[in-house]
């Protein structure tokens, strides 16, 4: 590979402390030679050059809570479709989740898994093993076997372990074998059958509510557990303004846990479902604009450390039911950068929090190498124009599935380039 030089461009790596303008030499072996001011044209020779004036240059973006078809629900997305979605909004590594079918609960699966990803993705994968057996809640699958074949954390995915018991257990190995347990923070006796927030739009469309409290019990529980055992802890989303209360106190105690949140949860709100827009019956759910606006502090603060798209992929006719009937979720890895460039425009986020969400701190928790710009490290890089308005148009989808929750939204910042070792794998 003939080595390539990024040009003129402003630069940003929360892991490192840089927001510079300059440049970032790429070598034959896809790896970041030179970084910085020092990066110029006079001094590049024998180098394919992009020049990235007015663009923004920042690490691969990691989308820690991916959902990909394989094995199982092929028909609604792959690695092949969700590489390319990746690649268009900037993604180049995602920590996929195991509710597959059969689910990644074994060796042989999550064998099967990697090496499909190996063969068909062009992005980074990091697959994640189930907390259980069958992900029931009831058994707790081989930590420390799993973890030696290439699972990158535990979860249940899109299930929460409610047997306080077998949460225990989990706890206590989980500290023993120093694997990272991410929980869907879901009471299920509270949110059974519930399909929106409860709250006034419940009422009005005659839906059975999700209350917050369904995930502020198992969000507390799990902090008593984790105060004893002192175990590798991530909640994969949260949505309400009462569980940042619960989850800064416990930060401000001193113990170490970290906390995701959905663009989604981010950038809209209950009012937006309208008159059953089955597109946006997400889940946890979109709560009302006070807890939006509550998640949003609550990443400028740090007390939420990672942004992500919730990426699950649904066919229409899953979508294209009753709002109590239609499956929870929607496609968003490709506007995951996006969305969350709108909280900058709006004054609601500072750029440089964003990008850390998006960046240094999934690579933290994951304990992987990317993340980050470098000198010597993978040049896995994302260049994107700020200020680039564009009209999100369902033709225009790279995922398989087109079910998206913000379909002809208008948006500002689109991703220009994607680099992944090195490799030019997306130019728009």
């Amino acid at each position: 590979m003939k080595k390539q030089c990024i040009l003129n461009t402003r630069i940003i790596d929360p892991a490192n402390n840089i927001d510079e303008i300059g440049g970032i030499l790429i070598n034959e072996k896809g790896r970041i030679e030179a970084l910085g001011t020092t990066v110029t044209k006079e001094n590049i020779s024998d180098a394919e050059i992009y020049d990235c004036k007015n663009k923004i240059t920042i690490p691969g973006i990691i989308d820690m809570r991916v959902f990909v078809g394989e094995p199982g629900f092929e028909y609604k997305e792959n690695f092949r479709t969700l590489s390319q979605a990746a690649i268009s909004g900037g993604v180049t590594a995602v920590a996929t989740m195991p509710n597959t079918v059969p689910v990644i609960d074994n060796v042989s699966t999550l064998d099967f898994v990697k090496r499909r990803s190996r063969d068909k993705s062009i992005i980074k994968v990091f697959p994640l093993a189930t907390l259980t057996k069958n992900a029931e809640g009831n058994d707790m699958t081989e930590f420390g076997l799993l973890k030696l074949r290439g699972a990158w954390g535990f979860t249940d995915g899109v299930s929460c372990v409610q047997n306080n018991k077998v949460m225990d257990q989990i706890f206590n190995y989980g500290k023993n074998t120093d694997v990272l347990i991410i929980q869907f923070a879901q009471d299920n006796f509270l949110s059974e059958n519930g399909v929106v927030n409860d709250g006034l739009l419940a009422t009005k469309l005659g839906l059975k509510g999700i209350p917050d409290i369904a995930e502020q019990i198992i969000i507390e529980r799990d902090l008593r557990l984790l105060e004893q055992y002192k175990t590798k802890y991530h909640i994969a989303l949260i949505s309400s303004k009462k569980s940042i209360d619960l989850i800064k106190s416990a930060k401000e105690k001193g113990m170490k846990f970290s906390v995701g949140v959905s663009i989604n949860n981010l950038s809209l709100n209950d009012n937006d479902i309208g008159d059953f827009r089955t597109f946006l019956k997400l889940s946890p759910p979109l709560r009302s604009e006070e807890d939006r606006l509550a998640l949003i502090h609550a990443v400028n603060e740090g007390i939420i450390d990672v942004i992500v798209s919730d990426h699950k992929p649904e066919d229409e006719e899953s979508k294209r039911l009753t709002f109590q009937q239609a499956t929870t979720g929607a496609s968003g890895i490709e506007t995951l950068l996006p969305l969350a460039l709108e909280l900058v425009h709006n004054n609601l986020c500072d750029l440089n929090t964003v990008i850390k969400n998006l960046t240094s701190n999934p690579a933290k928790i994951l304990g992987i190498r990317n993340g980050t710009l470098s000198i010597g490290g993978e040049a896995d890089i994302t260049i994107f124009d700020l200020e680039k308005p564009w009209v999100l148009k369902k033709e225009n989808i790279q995922s398989k599935s087109k079910n998206t929750a913000i379909e002809n939204r208008k948006l500002q910042g689109k991703v220009e380039k994607t680099f992944i070792n090195g490799r030019l794998v997306f130019s728009n």
